[in-house]
């Protein structure tokens, strides 16, 4: 099984390790660890580009915008981008508001039958109203 890799997890795993990280941080980057290693890690260009955005020190820019490298982004397709669109209506209709690349996300993941890794608590939100699948 493919797992879609969201933002916070991500940066979670390029953040500098310190005495004060806590157990479920650690558990959180040891199974990214090991997607990494079984080859099951999927990534989309939305993601990279939140990814990246924000880090201010050039030279930090470009080392993790080459270590992301490592990973060719998934295709996202037009069905993709017209199915994150019914998923955004069918959630603000029952009172879950999310962003749209959120949407997106759960569409590719849907789609193609992936599951997502996400910190993000609004996916579980999400996963009560779609079909879409969390680790």
């Amino acid at each position: 099984m493919k797992v879609l890799v969201d933002t916070p997890v991500w940066s979670l795993a390029f953040r500098r390790k310190t005495k004060d990280t806590s157990e479920l941080e650690k558990s959180v980057v040891s199974k990214f660890n090991t997607l990494i290693e079984d080859y099951r890690v999927v990534l989309i260009g939305p993601i990279r580009q939140e990814i990246l955005s924000g880090i201010s020190n050039i030279k930090q820019y470009n080392k993790l915008k080459e270590s992301l490298r490592a990973f060719v982004d998934f295709p996202i397709k037009l069905d993709d981008y017209e199915h994150a669109a019914r998923l955004f209506n069918k959630c603000r209709a029952k009172g879950v508001q999310g962003s749209h690349i959120d949407f997106l996300i759960c569409a590719v993941a849907i789609n193609n039958g992936l599951t997502i890794f996400t910190l993000d608590v609004d996916f579980k939100r999400y996963a009560e109203i779609t079909s879409v699948r969390l680790l």
